[in-house]
C-alpha cells in the first residue's frame, strides 16, 4: 500500500487540534504551566532582588568604593582619586560618651559618634525628621556647625528636647534633627548604640580625638564605574604593602552582613518550595504522557496500516509536544511574572526604593524548564507510538508501551536535574531536594515490589471478605503497574508532606532561630566586683533569663608555636582576624545554644580549647592544634579539643573561643550580659547606666525588629507560593489514578459480565485505593522526616526535630486523597453498559 501523502508538519497540527478539543492534553498543559509558572515567579523576583541589592550596596556602603582604616588614610587616596575624576569624602567614627546638660539632669549614654564633610553622602540619602513622631524627608546636606543630629532613642535616653544642647566631651551642640535612615551605617557592633552626626569642624572643640582613640576612618570615592576600579586596583595595590596594617577595601557586599543570612534563607525557601512544583509537575508529566500515549495505541496502529511511516508519526507527535511545550512554558512564564508581583508586594521594604525591571534570565530558565519537561518526560513514551505495528489493529496484545530506555531518560532526567540545580541557586538546596528524590523513587519502587510480592501471601483467599480478595488479585496480576502507581503518587504524597513540614514546622523552627522575645539588650564591660548586684539589679526588674559569660580580650600570636601573620592568609577576612583581638571566654559547661561539631566538650579540661567552626574553617585550623592568645602582655597556650556550630543569629551571647574550665584566674577579666529589657519601662536604661557608668549597654531592640518583620514577609510570601505546590501535587494525584482508568474499565466490566454486583465492586475500588494511598503516604512521610532533616541542617542551617506523629498523620492523608481522587476520576465506571466498556476494549 502506498504511503499517505501527508506531511508532518499538517499531521501535527490536525493531531494537536484533535487532542487539544478532546482534552487529551489538559492535564500536561497544567503541569508544565504550574511548574514553569512557580519557578519564574520565584525567578523574577529573585533576579529584580538582587539587581535592586547590587544597585543600594552602593548605598550601603557610602559609595562606589570605600578605603576603611584605624588610622587617618593617606592624602595620596584621595588625591589618586581626583587624578581620575572621581569625587571624595572621609568620615571617621568612635564610641563616646553623651551627655545631658547637669541643669537637664546630667544623664549619660553611650554613643556611636559619626563626623561627616561637605559632600557626604556620595551614594544614598541621608533622611531625616523635625521632631520624633514627625514625618521624615530625604536630604543632602549635612549638621551645620555647632549642631548635632541624633538618633530618635537618645532624646528618650538623655531626657532631652529638640532645640537643646548634647554635651560631647568640652563641647556642646545643638540637637537640630532626627536621624531615621543613615544609608552606609552597617551592622558593627557600636553601630548599634544611638548615633549622633556632627560636621567635621566641630571635631576639634570636643576634644575626643586622641592619639589611642579608637576611632575608624573611612574614604569613599564615587564616579565611572572604569575609574572606580583603576582607583581600587590602585587602593588594593597601596593596602598589600607589608608595613600597611589595619587597613581594608570594602565590597559592595558588605553593606549590611546583619540581614545577610535571613535574605539567604528567605531565598532559599522561596526556591525549595518552586523546586518541589517542579518536580511534582516531572512526575504529572511522565503519567499524564504516559497516559496519552496508552489511549493513542489504536489510533497510530490504523494509520501504520494505512501506510504511514514511522518517521513522519514520530516528527509529528514531536512537533505537538514541542508546540504544547512551548505555548504552556510561555503561558507560565507569564502568569509568573504577574505573580512575582505579589511577592514584590509581601516582601516590600527588603530595598530601600523601587526594584529595577528584571533582566531576561528567568523567561530563558522558565521557557528552557517547561521544553525539558516535555522533552524529558513527556516524549519518551510518545514517541513510542511511531512503533506501533499494524498487527495491532487485529491484536490487541501486541504493540504495548514499553519502559524507556535507561540512555534515553538518564539523558532526560539529567537535563531537568542540570536546570533544577541552576533555579535553585544553591547547589546543597539544589542537590539535596534533587538526590532526595530520585532517592526515594528506588526506595519507593524497591518498597512497593516487596509489598506487592507480600500481598500475594499474606491474604487468605478461603477466610478473607470477598472484597479483599478481589482488591488483591486485581493489585497483584498486574505488579509492575502496581510499583510504578504506588510510586508516582509517594513522589506526589512526598512534595505535600515536605511542603506542610516547610509550611509548619521548618518555618516555625526558623523563626525560633531568632524568636521574638531574643535578647534585646548587650551589656559589656561589668567589672567583676559588680557582678553580684548587677543580677540583683535585674532581679528587681523582673529580668529571669538572661545569658552571664566573662569576656576576655586577647589576640592570637601563635599556632602550634609559629608565630601567625596577616599575609600568611589568603582572604580579607582571614587576615582582619589575626590583625584584631578576639572576645574570649570561659565556662565550664558548654553553652546551651551551642552544638559541638566535631571533638568533645570535656568540663573543667585545663588544656582544653572550644572553637568556633567558622573560624577554624577560615583560618584553617584543626582538632589538636595549640593556639596562643597574647592576653594583657601574657601568653596564654591551649590545644583545641572542641569546634563549636555557633548561630550569629539568635541574638545571643556567642565567642569564637572558649576556655572550657570555671575560672581562669591568671587573667583579667569583665562580664557581658544579654537580656530582654522590661517592657514598657522607658526609664530602665538611663537607671542601669547611672548606676553601673563604667558599663556599656547596647540597645538591639531595632535590629531584631527588623529581622522579625523581614520573617514574617518571607513567609507570607512562602504560603503564597505554596499554592502553586499544593496545585501541582493535586495534578500528580489525579493523574496517577486517571492513568489506571481504562484498566479498571475493563476489568470491572469483565467483574459485572460474570455478575459481581456494584456494591461489592465499590468496596474491591475503595479498597485498592486506601491500601495504595496508606502505603504510599507512609512512605513519602518517611523520607519526608529525612529530606526535611537534611535541609533543616544543611541547606538552611538551624535545628529541626520532626514530629513523632508525621508517618502515621502522613499514612491517613494518603489514604484519604486517593480515597477521595479516585473517587472523583473513576465515579463513572460503574456506571457505564457493560456492554459499551466490552465493546470498547476489543474495538
Amino acid at each position: 500500500m502506498a504511503a499517505l501523502p501527508v506531511s508532518s508538519w499538517s499531521l501535527g497540527w490536525r493531531t494537536l487540534w484533535r487532542d487539544w478539543r478532546a482534552g487529551e492534553l489538559r492535564l500536561l498543559v497544567i503541569a508544565v504551566v504550574l511548574a514553569v509558572a512557580a519557578l519564574t515567579a520565584v525567578g523574577f523576583f529573585a533576579d529584580r532582588l538582587q539587581n535592586g541589592l547590587n544597585r543600594d550596596a552602593r548605598a550601603l556602603i557610602g559609595g562606589d568604593a570605600v578605603v576603611a582604616s584605624d588610622n587617618r588614610p593617606s592624602d595620596a587616596f584621595a588625591t589618586r582619586a581626583a587624578e581620575l575624576g572621581l569625587r571624595s569624602v572621609q568620615t571617621l567614627g568612635f564610641p563616646t560618651m553623651g551627655r545631658a546638660p547637669d541643669d537637664l539632669g546630667g544623664a549619660a549614654r553611650l554613643v556611636a559618634l559619626k563626623v561627616v564633610a561637605p559632600g557626604y553622602p556620595l551614594r544614598g540619602a541621608l533622611r531625616v525628621a523635625s521632631a520624633p513622631g514627625a514625618p521624615d524627608a530625604p536630604t543632602q546636606d549635612i549638621p551645620a556647625p555647632g549642631t548635632a543630629w541624633v538618633d530618635q532613642a537618645l532624646l528618650v535616653a538623655l531626657d532631652l528636647q529638640m532645640g537643646q544642647n548634647l554635651l560631647l566631651g568640652d563641647a556642646a551642640l545643638r540637637i537640630d534633627r532626627i536621624l531615621v535612615v543613615e544609608p552606609d551605617r552597617g551592622a558593627g557592633f557600636m553601630s548599634f548604640a544611638p548615633r549622633v552626626m556632627i560636621h567635621d569642624a566641630d571635631l576639634p572643640a570636643t576634644g575626643l580625638l586622641q592619639p589611642a582613640s579608637r576611632v575608624t576612618w573611612r574614604l569613599a570615592v564615587a564616579g565611572e564605574d572604569a575609574a572606580v576600579r583603576r582607583w581600587s586596583d590602585w587602593a588594593q595595590a597601596q593596602i598589600d604593602q607589608p608595613e600597611v596594617r589595619g587597613m581594608r577595601l570594602e565590597s559592595l557586599e558588605g553593606g549590611r552582613p546583619e540581614m545577610q543570612q535571613t535574605l539567604e534563607r528567605a531565598e532559599k525557601f522561596l526556591n525549595l518550595v518552586a523546586l518541589l512544583a517542579a518536580l511534582l509537575s516531572a512526575v504529572a508529566v511522565a503519567i499524564a504522557a504516559r497516559g496519552f500515549a496508552q489511549r493513542h495505541l489504536d489510533d497510530c496502529a490504523m494509520l501504520r496500516v494505512l501506510g504511514l511511516s514511522q518517521g513522519v508519526m514520530a516528527r509529528a507527535y514531536a512537533f505537538e509536544f514541542l508546540v504544547v511545550g512551548l505555548v504552556a512554558s510561555a503561558l507560565g512564564v507569564a502568569i509568573g511574572y504577574g505573580v512575582h508581583h505579589a511577592f514584590v508586594v509581601l516582601l516590600s521594604g527588603l530595598v530601600e526604593s523601587a526594584l529595577p525591571p528584571p533582566s531576561v534570565w528567568p523567561v530563558l530558565l522558565g521557557l528552557g524548564m517547561g521544553l525539558t519537561l516535555m522533552v524529558a518526560f513527556g516524549l519518551p513514551p510518545v514517541l513510542q507510538l511511531a512503533r506501533v505495528p499494524p498487527l495491532r489493529v487485529i491484536r490487541r496484545d501486541v504493540g504495548q508501551l514499553k519502559p524507556a530506555t535507561l540512555a534515553v531518560l538518564g539523558l532526560g532526567i539529567a537535563g531537568f536535574a542540570g536546570l533544577l540545580l541552576v533555579a535553585s541557586r544553591d547547589l546543597v538546596l539544589g542537590g539535596i531536594a534533587v538526590g532526595g528524590f530520585a532517592a526515594a523513587v528506588a526506595v519507593f519502587a524497591l518498597v512497593s515490589w516487596l509489598s506487592v510480592r507480600l500481598l500475594r501471601v499474606s491474604v487468605n483467599e478461603t477466610t478473607a471478605p470477598r472484597a479483599l480478595v478481589l482488591a488483591t488479585r486485581q493489585f497483584s496480576a498486574r505488579p509492575v503497574f502496581a510499583v510504578v502507581q504506588i510510586s508516582a503518587l509517594a513522589v506526589g504524597l512526598l512534595a505535600l508532606v515536605l511542603l506542610v513540614l516547610l509550611r509548619t514546622d521548618l518555618i516555625a523552627s526558623w523563626r525560633n532561630a531568632t524568636p521574638p522575645d531574643a535578647p534585646d539588650r548587650f551589656v559589656i564591660n561589668i567589672q567583676p566586683e559588680q557582678g553580684d548586684a548587677f543580677r540583683q539589679t535585674l532581679a528587681q526588674a523582673g529580668v529571669e533569663r538572661y545569658d552571664w559569660f566573662p569576656m576576655i580580650r586577647g589576640r592570637l600570636v601563635t599556632v602550634n608555636g609559629q608565630a601567625v601573620q596577616p599575609e600568611q592568609y589568603a582572604t580579607d577576612r582571614a587576615q582582619r582576624l589575626v590583625d584584631r583581638e578576639f572576645n574570649l571566654s570561659h565556662t565550664a559547661e558548654k553553652p546551651a545554644h551551642n552544638t559541638v561539631s566535631a571533638g568533645r566538650w570535656t568540663n573543667d579540661e585545663a588544656d582544653g580549647l572550644s572553637v568556633e567552626d567558622g573560624l577554624a574553617e577560615e583560618l584553617g585550623l584543626q582538632l589538636g592544634d595549640r593556639l596562643g592568645f597574647d592576653i594583657s602582655g601574657q601568653i596564654v597556650e591551649r590545644r583545641i579539643t572542641s569546634l563549636r556550630k555557633v548561630d550569629w543569629g539568635s541574638m545571643r551571647v556567642n565567642f569564637f573561643v572558649i576556655f572550657p574550665v570555671s575560672s581562669l584566674p591568671e587573667v583579667p577579666v569583665t562580664y557581658i550580659s544579654a537580656f530582654r529589657a522590661p517592657v514598657g519601662d522607658l526609664r530602665f536604661d538611663n537607671a542601669l547606666v547611672r548606676q553601673y557608668p563604667n558599663i556599656t549597654n547596647v540597645d538591639m531592640s531595632q535590629t531584631i525588629g527588623q529581622v522579625q518583620r523581614v520573617l514574617g514577609q518571607v513567609i507570607r510570601a512562602v504560603e503564597f507560593l505554596f499554592g502553586f505546590a499544593l496545585a501541582a501535587g493535586l495534578v500528580v494525584l489525579l493523574a496517577t489514578i486517571t492513568a489506571t482508568r481504562g484498566e479498571r474499565e475493563r476489568e470491572f466490566a469483565v467483574l459485572r459480565a460474570v455478575g459481581a454486583g456494584s456494591v461489592l465492586l465499590r468496596r474491591v475500588q475503595r479498597i485498592e485505593l486506601l491500601g495504595v494511598g496508606v502505603l504510599a503516604g507512609f512512605l513519602a512521610s518517611v523520607v519526608a522526616v529525612v529530606v526535611g532533616w537534611a535541609l533543616a541542617k544543611y541547606a538552611f542551617q538551624f535545628s529541626w526535630q520532626p514530629p513523632l506523629l508525621v508517618p502515621l498523620a502522613g499514612s491517613l492523608a494518603g489514604g484519604l486523597l486517593a480515597l477521595g481522587a479516585g473517587w472523583w476520576t473513576l465515579r463513572g465506571i460503574l456506571r457505564t453498559p457493560v456492554v459499551d466498556t466490552l465493546r470498547k476494549a476489543s474495538a
